[in-house]
C-alpha cells in the first residue's frame, strides 16, 4: 500500500531562509518554476540480505530558489525529512524491510528559481572591502578545511601564487578564477562529478577533472587566501536560454516541451563571500565544459565571455541541493564520511548501491518546465 506524506506549514518550518544580505533583492532578475519528479525503484543486489535505507538530497530555500510543493509516496516502510545543521542538508530518508517486495518511492517538487546576476547588475564594480573584516559564525565554517578541501602545502602555495600582492578579496578570488579558467579543462572520463580532492590535483599537476574538482579548486584556494568559499551540490533542470549562444547542450537542454531527464544532471557551483556583501556566486568548471563540448580554446571570444559571466552570475536553470563536504549522514549510514551529497545514497543490508549509475540504482529524475 502506497504512504503518501503530504508537506504544507510543516515543510515550510523545516525548510527556512537564512539571513538575506542587503543586495540580493537588487540583483534577481529572470525567474523560472520547474516540476521535478524524482522516482526510485531499488533492487537489491543477488544475495543481499537486510532493510534496504535511502537518503535522497532535498533543495534548500533562500533568496534565488523557493520550494513552492514537495510530495512523497511508496511502499516504504518509514520516511521523514532531515537536516544536518552543519551543512544545511536537508535529506528525504526512507527505509524498507528485508522482505520487501518492492522498494518505491516518488518525489514531487515545485521549485521556484531566480537568475543570480550579482556581477551583471553592477554592485561588484563599487566594490570595496570594510577596513576590519569580520566574518559571522555561519560564514567561519567555510574558511576551515576539510578531507578533501585542505587550506595549507601545496594548497596555499598555488594559492599565494596565484593572488600575488593583491589584497582586495574580490579581485583575489577573480584570479583564482581565471587561473583556474587557463589551466583546467574537464575530463568526460571521470566518474560523476569527480571527488574533489584538491591536493591530489594539485600534487599530481593533472589539471583535469568534472565539475566537483574544478570548483572545489576553487574553494580551497580561495580558503587558502582567507576568503570564505564553498560548492554548492544541485542538479540542473532543464535548458540555459542566456548561455545557448555559446552551446546548446553544456549549460543545460530540454525538448520543446520544457521537459528533460535530469538523472544524471548533478551539477556542483561554488560561491564566495565578501564582507560588507554577501555570497557571490562563480561556476569555473561550467567553462571548462563549455570549452570541451564546443572545442573552444581559452582565448576564444566564446570562451572569455563565458568566463566574465560565470564569475559573479549564475543562469538558474539548476536547483541547489545543499553545501556537504565531508560530513555525516543522519541517521548514519555505513559510509562515515559521505565525500558530498548532490547524489541520492542508498544501502541494503549494510551495501552502498553504486549512486553515479542511475540505470544501477534505478533512479529517474524528470524536469519540466512550467509556464
Amino acid at each position: 500500500m502506497k504512504k503518501p506524506l503530504f508537506f504544507t506549514a510543516l515543510f515550510g518550518a523545516l525548510f527556512t531562509l537564512p539571513s538575506v544580505a542587503q543586495h540580493y533583492s537588487d540583483y534577481h532578475t529572470d525567474s523560472h518554476t520547474y516540476e521535478l519528479t524524482e522516482t526510485f525503484d531499488l533492487v537489491a543486489p543477488q544475495g543481499s540480505k537486510g532493510e534496504t535505507k535511502l537518503w535522497v538530497p532535498l533543495p534548500f530555500n533562500n533568496e534565488y530558489q523557493t520550494v513552492k510543493f514537495v510530495r512523497f509516496e511508496g511502499n516504504y516502510q518509514q520516511a521523514y525529512v532531515t537536516e544536518n545543521n552543519t551543512y544545511g542538508a536537508k535529506t528525504l530518508f526512507a527505509r524498507w524491510d528485508e522482505n520487501a517486495d518492492k522498494r518505491d518511492l516518488k518525489v514531487t517538487l515545485v521549485i521556484l528559481t531566480k537568475d543570480r546576476e550579482v556581477k551583471k547588475s553592477g554592485l561588484l564594480a563599487d566594490y570595496t572591502p570594510p577596513e576590519t573584516i569580520h566574518y559571522s559564525v555561519d560564514v567561519q565554517q567555510y574558511l576551515q578545511p576539510t578531507a578533501h578541501i585542505k587550506t595549507d602545502g601545496i594548497v596555499k602555495e598555488y594559492a599565494d601564487k596565484i593572488v600575488g600582492n593583491e589584497t582586495n578579496p574580490l579581485k583575489k578570488a577573480e584570479l583564482i578564477h581565471q587561473w583556474i579558467v587557463q589551466n583546467m579543462e574537464r575530463d568526460n572520463s571521470v566518474l560523476g562529478c569527480g571527488d574533489g580532492d584538491v591536493e591530489k590535483i594539485l600534487t599530481t599537476g593533472v589539471l583535469k577533472g568534472k565539475c566537483t574538482d574544478i570548483n572545489s579548486v576553487f574553494v580551497a584556494l580561495a580558503r587558502a587566501v582567507n576568503i570564505p568559499a564553498r560548492e554548492v551540490f544541485g542538479v540542473r533542470l532543464g535548458a540555459a536560454p542566456k548561455m545557448q549562444q555559446y552551446s546548446k547542450g553544456a549549460f543545460g537542454s530540454a525538448d520543446e516541451n520544457g521537459v528533460a531527464n535530469v538523472s544524471g544532471g548533478q551539477h556542483c557551483r561554488a560561491e564566495f563571500y565578501l564582507a560588507g556583501f554577501g555570497w557571490v556566486p562563480v561556476d569555473s568548471a561550467d567553462v571548462a565544459k563549455m570549452r570541451l563540448a564546443e572545442k573552444k580554446a581559452v582565448d576564444d571570444q566564446d570562451t572569455l565571455a563565458v568566463a566574465d559571466y560565470l564569475f559573479g552570475n549564475w543562469e538558474m536553470n539548476w536547483v541547489g541541493f545543499n553545501y556537504a563536504r565531508d560530513f555525516e549522514l543522519y541517521p548514519a549510514g555505513v559510509m562515515t564520511e559521505l565525500n558530498n551529497f548532490g547524489y541520492p545514497y542508498a544501502e541494503v543490508g549494510g551495501d552502498p548501491l553504486n549512486f553515479f549509475e542511475p540505470k544501477e540504482f534505478k533512479y529517474e529524475f524528470i524536469s519540466k518546465k512550467l509556464q
